[in-house]
């Protein structure tokens, strides 16, 4: 059946509760729905319901087009100034022998290591390290364009960049030109966790807020940066919670068009502060996927970590309104093996990676990180 006809048809059952056909009916039509539509996608709506219209709006957008690129992480350091409660990754400052710390040169050694490779971008995320500072990162990131002018160079949360900026005595506005003049492309979406300063209170008090988050991706876009955004779900936080975050992120969107992509990041609770809460379902994750696509409608693009996830579940969220299955990466981060990730050594081949999407009908499309085709693979389905 087409996939229209059968959205119309799961929106005019009988039994539908009306508030949830009204929602439906706006997504249908193409029209934007509210925090108070979203927040009952997420409490009424069943799993079948939210996931047919997510896929239908998935599929207006891209058909079947599912994108990948091939990319490796640097992580600098797992020391940290911060202590989140949920991280399983950093060691603090005072406890350092506990951590590791690259020089400049170790990381270009990094870089060079992919010399010959068709890698597309380096995404550079670690600690908020004190003797790490802006001049620090603006060095390596000459370096790296130097060595290699072509790599796309992604790199810092806000939370490092306010903390590094800051430090340099700089504005917002100087901090982020100064680094984007020395070779940083564009931000990832870390650092975002929730935005209600009641549950940032309660899980990573100590760093960079809402409005601090949005206001540094602000000015990235300002620059000509594109950059990414994130949520950390399936915690302490509520439903409700979740749609305040995603309207912030909507708004902004709204007002810039800057952001990239939006990723939903699962919460996994080992080695950490808070692995007496319970992760999320499958079926949790899959709604969350769902009521992102369908919520998040200035965000052409919906991204599965599937790292964070695992294979089979990264699948799943291409029937839930996911386009993008996010890059091969190497087996060259530990941000979320070290909190009990699926994957505990996250590395996929790009024909891993083509064979993942095609088991599931979707076209892989290699692309750049601004989403610029560089490979179609599903017209080389022979010869994988």
């Amino acid at each position: 059946m087409d996939r229209a006809l059968w959205a119309e048809k799961i929106i005019r059952q009988p039994h539908l509760l009306p508030e949830l056909r009204i929602a439906g009916e706006k997504i249908i039509n193409k029209e934007r729905i509210s925090e108070e539509d979203g927040l009952i996608l997420f409490e009424k709506a069943s799993l079948p319901f939210v996931g047919t219209l997510a896929n239908l709006v998935r599929e207006r957008l891209h058909g079947d087009i599912t994108y990948f690129n091939r990319n490796f992480h640097i992580e600098p350091t797992n020391i940290c100034v911060f202590s989140c409660k949920f991280c399983s990754y950093s060691r603090l400052y005072a406890h350092k022998e506990e951590g590791w710390e690259l020089s400049v040169d170790q990381m270009m050694d990094i870089v060079r290591g992919y010399d010959g490779r068709p890698v597309t971008e380096v995404h550079i995320v670690g600690g908020v390290h004190p003797k790490m500072n802006l001049q620090f990162f603006a060095d390596l990131m000459r370096q790296i364009k130097a060595h290699r002018p072509e790599l796309h160079i992604k790199g810092f949360t806000p939370v490092e960049l306010d903390y590094m900026i800051r430090k340099a005595k700089l504005s917002i506005e100087e901090g982020m030109k100064l680094l984007h003049e020395a070779g940083l492309d564009s931000l990832p979406g870390g650092g975002a966790e929730i935005f209600n300063p009641e549950i940032r209170q309660q899980i990573c008090d100590d760093k960079v807020d809402a409005e601090g988050w949005l206001r540094i991706h602000e000015v990235a876009h300002a620059l000509g940066m594109h950059t990414n955004a994130t949520m950390l779900y399936g915690h302490i936080e509520k439903y409700w919670h979740r749609i305040d975050h995603m309207k912030r992120l909507r708004d902004l969107q709204d007002k810039t068009g800057g952001f990239n992509t939006f990723i939903p990041l699962k919460f996994r609770n080992s080695n950490n502060e808070m692995s007496h809460v319970p992760e999320s379902s499958v079926v949790e994750d899959m709604k969350m996927y769902a009521v992102a696509r369908l919520f998040m409608d200035n965000f052409s693009h919906l991204k599965a970590y599937w790292p964070m996830l695992g294979r089979q579940n990264a699948q799943l969220t291409l029937s839930f309104g996911v386009n993008d299955m996010d890059g091969t990466i190497d087996d060259t981060t530990k941000i979320y093996s070290m909190a009990g990730s699926e994957e505990q050594n996250p590395a996929m081949n790009t024909t891993e990676l083509v064979a993942l999407i095609q088991q599931v009908k979707r076209k892989p499309i290699e692309r750049n990180t601004l989403y610029q085709v560089i490979r179609d693979y599903s017209l080389e389905a022979a010869a994988l």
